[in-house]
């Protein structure tokens, strides 16, 4: 993304000079970031103490690794404007399979579902009453 909208121009200006396409590669890094440290600690705990004690990790990550990549494509996908979605570049295709990401292993809601269940859980206890 960064490559094509420094050589693209719209509306008389470089795209990489639009405010909108600022935020876009901006949000990008920083959901990339945030998602690359999760990516790292659910591997770590796998390696560490198996994938059934990282279950609410695996279940994290499974939502959070899919949605940043469907995110940052598809703003790629917007600045490469028509070329996005034809085969010129793989971004249409890499869509198409971060998209299947999403439901080949169980859908997000279900991911959602069960890491809901785990945290609710962990803070089971007496419900404290309202005076």
């Amino acid at each position: 993304m960064c490559q094509r909208v420094q050589g693209r121009v719209a509306f008389g200006r470089n795209l990489a000079e639009q405010g909108v396409i600022q935020d876009w590669i901006a949000e990008a890094r920083v959901m990339i970031e945030q998602a690359r440290p999760m990516v790292l600690k659910t591997a770590w705990l796998i390696d560490t103490v198996g994938t059934k004690s990282a279950r609410v990790e695996v279940s994290a990550i499974k939502v959070a690794a899919p949605r940043v990549a469907l995110w940052v494509l598809d703003r790629a996908i917007q600045a490469h404007g028509g070329a996005g979605v034809c085969g010129d570049f793989p971004l249409a295709s890499m869509f198409a399979y971060a998209r299947i990401l999403q439901i080949a292993d169980g859908p997000d809601e279900v991911h959602k579902m069960a890491l809901a269940r785990r945290e609710l859980r962990q803070h089971s206890g007496p419900v404290p009453v309202a005076p």
